[in-house]
């Protein structure tokens, strides 16, 4: 006899650096979608984004394990080991790797409102449930997306998911959360020696628990 499948929230992003936001957030989705945990990727780098001023990825998880301390929190980088270089390949081969589980993709509106750019996008819906975290200024170009024109048929209210017994994908579920301020871009711009302070040994992954060391690898949406 099998016990229940855990339920995990998966957040990705650069984590550059990891702030309090990034905790607050997680643990409200935590309580409201009644996740076990919530799994930090550390994404390698993203082409979308500029490589100037990318901490190295052994700083960056630092700084998250920092943030993710004493909560129902990992923080990982296991795209890294994966060999993935997009979200819908790395979210297919955790699928495959950690079969107990059941997986929900966690994100900001304002990555809906380029969701379409993302490689295989609607592959990325139909390998999991999608939690759409809404942010102020990004409301309005998220619902007119092309993105949200295909998946809005396949929204269902907060109650529903969460009392599911099983999830099935595609799903989508829409969260409001009270605006929280704090930006991984304003804490570099007061302080662009920020990763200074996560210097040292290479941290080990708290997923796959091998040791993290920075490379020129990247990953994309």
């Amino acid at each position: 006899m099998t016990g229940p499948r855990r339920r995990i929230g998966l957040l990705g992003g650069s984590f550059n650096p990891a702030h309090g936001g990034h905790r607050r957030i997680s643990l409200y989705l935590l309580r409201a979608l009644a996740l076990d945990e919530v799994w930090w990727l550390v994404s390698p780098g993203n082409p979308l984004k500029p490589r100037t001023g990318m901490a190295p990825l052994a700083a960056r998880v630092r700084s998250a394990m920092a943030q993710a301390r004493r909560a129902p929190i990992r923080v990982t980088a296991i795209e890294r080991e994966l060999g993935t270089r997009y979200t819908v390949d790395t979210l297919g081969a955790l699928t495959r790797r950690y079969r107990k589980n059941d997986f929900v993709w966690l994100m900001g509106s304002d990555n809906l409102a380029q969701f379409h750019r993302w490689k295989d996008w609607r592959g990325i819906a139909r390998t999991m449930p999608i939690a759409v975290i809404a942010r102020p200024g990004y409301d309005a170009s998220a619902i007119a997306s092309p993105a949200m024109a295909w998946l809005r048929r396949f929204s269902v209210p907060l109650s529903s998911f969460v009392g599911r017994g099983e999830w099935s994908a595609p799903t989508l579920v829409t969260l409001r959360f009270d605006p929280d301020e704090r930006s991984a871009t304003a804490i570099r711009r007061a302080n662009p020696d920020w990763a200074l302070r996560f210097t040292g040994p290479p941290p080990r992954d708290q997923l796959t628990h091998r040791l993290i060391l920075s490379g020129e690898e990247t990953t994309a949406p």
